[in-house]
């Protein structure tokens, strides 16, 4: 059985031999969440490589998730963006759903953009609002790093309470005054899901400290962290979590919002990436 880093060597291997001839060094890796595969869309000739013809990587189930490695340059800087993820929820391992975020390692990547949807469990947010996450709490009770210590793969126990990269995030911060778009920092609860919370769950969850509920992010962040990447994490809420108001909570809904969301979180990603260079 291959080992996880044999893994990712035989990975980058098959990517490498399709951007050969590019020039194509990705710098900064752009995770795109729950309807926030638009974000592709300011590159210029692309090079898309499909999940399904990837070694070791795993297409996403999930409508909103085109399951695409999409290599180029926005805004300046070559860029790998995972139009797409892979949940935990879906059956597969942790391991798998992190394994695209140590490739982008791999490829060169020092600097990783994560976004997702969320619910809102702080009720000064609302709908449509982008909160940058300055911390998460990792409720899943899992983490990629589990199993036989790997060196490559960083120490045995890394720290990763400064992940969230702060210089990073407060420029972000201030990109979205300057676009007056409403923005917040918050702290992200990862979850399993797939099943939406329960009113008495995000009232404890908002008794631990969470802002923001979702369920992808953390395992990623793991990854990064421990593979010594700066992150920046974007969230766009795209509804209330259960029990802040009624109404029956919906997939379709989240796509929808994302849809609107994408033009603030481009917007800031585009500006952010002008600092990287």
């Amino acid at each position: 059985m291959k080992t996880f880093v044999q893994k990712l060597d035989e990975t980058k291997k098959y990517i490498l031999k399709k951007t050969k001839t590019t020039g194509i060094t990705p710098r900064v890796g752009i995770i795109a969440g729950s309807g926030l595969g638009c974000i592709k869309d300011g590159i210029k000739n692309p090079i898309v490589i499909k999940y399904s013809d990837i070694p070791n990587f795993t297409k996403s189930s999930v409508s909103g998730h085109a399951g695409e490695l999409i290599l180029g340059k926005l805004s300046g800087v070559h860029v790998a963006i995972l139009s797409g993820r892979v949940h935990y929820y879906e059956g597969h391992s942790i391991e798998s759903a992190a394994l695209p975020t140590a490739v982008l390692k791999w490829l060169g990547v020092e600097t990783l953009i994560v976004t997702a949807a969320t619910g809102a469990i702080n009720k000064k947010y609302s709908p449509g609002n982008i909160v940058f996450i300055k911390d998460h709490i990792n409720f899943t009770g899992q983490t990629p790093l589990r199993g036989a210590y790997l060196p490559e793969l960083g120490p045995r126990f890394p720290d990763i309470s400064k992940v969230y990269d702060f210089n990073i995030r407060q420029h972000a911060i201030k990109l979205a005054k300057k676009f007056k778009i409403k923005a917040f920092e918050g702290v992200y609860f990862g979850v399993t899901g797939p099943s939406y919370e329960t009113p008495a769950e995000i009232k404890a969850f908002r008794k631990f400290g969470g802002d923001i509920v979702g369920m992808s992010v953390v395992g990623e962040v793991i990854m990064a962290g421990a593979l010594n990447l700066k992150v920046l994490g974007i969230a766009y809420v795209s509804n209330m979590a259960a029990g802040i108001e009624k109404g029956q909570l919906k997939h379709e809904d989240v796509l929808d919002l994302g849809a609107k969301a994408v033009v603030s979180v481009s917007k800031i990603i585009n500006e952010t990436l002008k600092k990287l260079k």
